[in-house]
């Protein structure tokens, strides 16, 4: 009897071991436990034992989540432009979640047994790319290559506004556009005209500053010019200026040398004035003597008979 209540005991054990478990969530998932398709528990980060046999566990991940997508769009001047990015995201009502997606898993394996988790990244980048494609074809090729990130915020403010993502549960935390390039050979066309106006840009720079040494050079001439006629007119006023010099000087000069000659005459009339009372004969004799005396500073002196005859005779006579 007593072995046969070990056995039963052992049996049961058994059977719970089968037919119980132990779930404890992580604490970012949102974990909802149904029985019979009835919600029995549910929470954030909780732990509880079920029975294998009646209970379905839905987990919701709770955490950020970023995923890559690439959009093939038109603008509005019909080109094509390939746009790439990421958002990031993350299921801020995981109940609502889970009500309209699948997010059951298996307690064992702890992986979801549908692809409903995944399905809903298509879903968010199919509403991004809805709101990307209004955007874009509003706007011409270059103003989409130039503005990618104003884009972006426009997207994310578009979705926020009209709740498009409400239903889902989801809430988008940021959307990047990491590039947006069009075709091959309109982007070699517009590199090409690109290109072309940076060298015309250079070939105004290069004019400019040509110009700008035309007219450097042209003031240093109009300087040097200015200083050369400040000069000429400086050597004007300098030779007039030596000009009347010399005029003053030698009007000083004539004044001068009509004193010295006035004054020699006096000079010369008083040392005569002494000779006329004498003899004619003794002032000739004197003046005989003082031309032996002084004949070596005379060169040549032709005195003749008559020539002495007639100053005797007209000193005879005075």
């Amino acid at each position: 009897m007593f072995a046969f209540m070990i056995l039963g005991a052992t049996v049961l054990a058994i059977s719970y071991a089968f037919l119980l478990g132990y779930f404890r969530a992580q604490p970012t998932e949102y974990v909802r436990a149904y029985v019979r398709g009835r919600p029995v528990r549910e929470g954030e980060g909780i732990s509880f034992y079920y029975l294998k046999h009646r209970t379905t566990i839905v987990a919701v991940p709770t955490t950020s989540i970023d995923t890559s997508f690439v959009f093939n769009e038109q603008t509005r001047t019909f080109q094509a432009v390939t746009i790439q990015g990421q958002f990031t995201y993350r299921i801020a009502d995981p109940r609502r979640a889970s009500e309209i997606l699948n997010y059951t898993i298996d307690p064992r394996r702890r992986s979801h047994i549908s692809d409903d988790p995944q399905r809903l990244q298509g879903r968010i980048a199919s509403v991004i790319q809805m709101e990307t494609r209004r955007r874009v074809q509003e706007l011409s090729l270059e103003e989409v290559l130039r503005g990618v990130a104003q884009i972006a915020d426009d997207v994310r403010r578009s979705i926020d506004s009209q709740n498009l993502l409400s239903p889902m549960g989801v809430q988008i935390l940021s959307i990047y556009y990491t590039g947006a390039n069009p075709k091959p050979e309109v982007a070699k066309a517009l590199e090409a005209e690109y290109r072309e106006s940076l060298l015309r840009r250079a070939d105004e720079a290069i004019y400019a500053r040509r110009t700008a040494a035309v007219e450097e050079e042209r003031k240093i001439k109009e300087s040097e010019f200015n200083t050369q006629i400040t000069l000429e007119q400086e050597r004007v006023r300098l030779i007039q200026l030596e000009g009347a010099n010399a005029q003053a000087e030698a009007e000083h000069r004539g004044k001068a040398m009509e004193l010295e000659a006035e004054y020699r005459g006096r000079a010369t009339e008083t040392e005569l004035a002494a000779y006329q009372a004498a003899d004619p004969r003794k002032v000739l004799a004197l003046a005989m003597r003082d031309l032996g005396r002084n004949a070596s500073r005379v060169g040549n002196l032709n005195i003749t008979s008559e020539m002495l005859a007639d100053l005797l005779t007209t000193q005879a006579d005075a």
